[in-house]
């Protein structure tokens, strides 16, 4: 436990910062399972539009790096695109 006031400050930032980084974490996730799991190509590349908006909103504010959102939604897109040819 921080003794002076500034570490106090630093540790209730984390605190928050750490909650809202989870939420955005959890996000992009569930939005990518949701993709995967949907039944039609139509329905996924619906869902394809909300993953890639969390992905990207996620690496906005820093808590994916840019180029592991771009993989993470390249990746997905190869699925989808291989759901399609099926």
């Amino acid at each position: 436990m921080p003794n002076k006031p500034a570490g106090r400050k630093a540790l209730r930032q984390t605190k928050k910062h750490a909650a809202a980084n989870l939420i955005r974490k959890e996000a992009f996730r569930s939005a990518i399972k949701t993709t995967l799991k949907s039944k039609t190509v139509e329905e996924a590349m619906k869902m394809v539009i909300a993953a890639q908006k969390a992905l990207d909103k996620a690496a906005k504010t820093g808590v994916i790096k840019k180029n592991t959102a771009a993989r993470k939604l390249s990746r997905l897109m190869k699925k989808v695109h291989a759901m399609a040819k099926k």
